[in-house]
């Protein structure tokens, strides 16, 4: 992916005027213009011309919106910034007690988790993600380790940044492991529980998550809430030792500040409704992502229209397939759409359009056609053919009261 960065950084320093540049074809914005006006007055979009450093579009640009998932967008840009491309969370196993010279480990074992999404059985995770860290691999370093039985029991951590199998409790993850062990011929005395590992603990056998730039994949292609939410927690264990959501929201609020990209960040999926940024934010997000080492790897997670993730089976024709990458959101009343096109003319576009207060599956609709006008645009105009019929504002927009 080229980048333009002299280019981006003008275009997020700049003071955003009222109306759309004067710069933008006509057709284009008129167009959008009216895809914007059958979503009605709770709706609004930002678009950029990230190559030129101009302004390209703009509809109520400056009013926060609920993001439904696009809040994941600023989740994975924190993680993937914080940990960089190849960094890793890691799953421990440790213990307190001594193994003694006929290889009893007199005490317990406790496993502890740094928010690895991916953490579960060797089964689990080949099927479904390809790689990832396993019991079966903590049980095989403690069986080199020397230890052939365990005087005590397996005890999961039960802070939350452990899980197994795809959101199973600490509890599931201590029983995953002790039955790893048992498959090795490793006798645990006590049945496996929940708890939290005490000070002092020595590490004894330790497992990585796959690469950071893997696991935003992971969570955007398909829009992952799960994912989200537990690297929102690692965030905010990697920054302030304690791994809740709210620790890593706050985390990840500051960075969009920084970005001057200002957002109310409540979660990691975008369930909640408070999730809330503007189109102008998003795509000023989206710019300075584009300056950044992280970006490739952080670009190549976002779903391709007409291709895969959650866009699969939307824009699987026209200029847009292929050429725009995004990310998708929805809850009952809103849809958002927020990524990048590269234009026909080679021009890369950043684009955020938040819609609320409608029926997803017709704004849906609208969205599609407005990244399908940004991706046709070549030497600055738009070309044939011509825009769909819009859809009335009374089947997009819901009624306001």
């Amino acid at each position: 992916m080229r980048r333009f960065a002299p280019l981006v950084a003008a275009l997020v320093c700049a003071v955003v005027p009222a109306q759309s540049a004067a710069a933008a074809d006509p057709a284009l914005v008129s167009k959008l213009g009216r895809y914007m006006r059958a979503a009605g007055s709770q709706s609004g979009a930002y678009v950029a011309n990230l190559t030129d450093g101009e302004t390209v579009f703009r509809w109520r640009q400056g009013t926060p919106r609920i993001l439904a998932s696009n809040t994941k967008l600023f989740t994975t840009a924190t993680a993937i910034a914080r940990f960089g491309t190849e960094g890793t969370l890691g799953t421990e196993v440790t213990g307190r007690g001594a193994l003694d010279e006929t290889g009893v480990w007199r005490g317990n074992l406790y496993l502890q988790g740094n928010g690895d999404p991916t953490f579960g059985s060797r089964t689990f995770t080949r099927r479904y993600y390809g790689t990832g860290a396993t019991v079966d691999d903590l049980a095989l370093f403690l069986d080199e380790a020397g230890i052939q039985r365990v005087t005590g029991s397996v005890v999961g951590e039960g802070s939350g940044l452990l899980t197994y199998n795809h959101g199973n409790p600490s509890l599931s993850a201590a029983a995953g492991l002790d039955a790893a062990l048992e498959g090795r011929g490793i006798a645990v005395r006590s049945a496996p529980r929940s708890g939290f590992t005490p000070a002092g603990a020595q590490v004894l056998a330790s497992v990585d998550s796959p690469s950071m730039a893997y696991l935003v994949r992971l969570t955007n292609k398909p829009s992952d809430n799960f994912f989200a939410e537990m690297l929102l927690k690692a965030i905010g264990r990697e920054a302030t030792g304690s791994g809740t959501t709210a620790d890593g929201a706050r985390v990840a609020t500051d960075f969009a500040r920084e970005l001057r990209a200002r957002a109310r960040i409540v979660d990691g999926s975008g369930l909640s409704r408070g999730n809330r940024a503007s189109p102008l934010r998003v795509v000023r997000l989206l710019t300075a992502m584009q300056t950044r080492d992280e970006f490739d790897s952080w670009y190549a997670a976002l779903p391709i229209a007409g291709r895969d993730g959650t866009l699969r089976t939307r824009m699987r024709s026209g200029a847009a397939r292929g050429r725009c990458h995004a990310k998708t959101g929805t809850l009952s009343n809103v849809s958002t759409l927020s990524g990048y096109c590269e234009a026909l003319s080679g021009d890369l576009y950043a684009f955020s359009i938040l819609m609320n207060g409608v029926y997803p599956s017709s704004a849906r609709q609208l969205q599609d056609r407005m990244a399908q006008a940004i991706a046709a645009v070549r030497d600055g105009v738009l070309t044939p053919p011509a825009g769909r019929r819009v859809p009335s504002g009374a089947i997009v927009a819901r009624q306001q009261r």
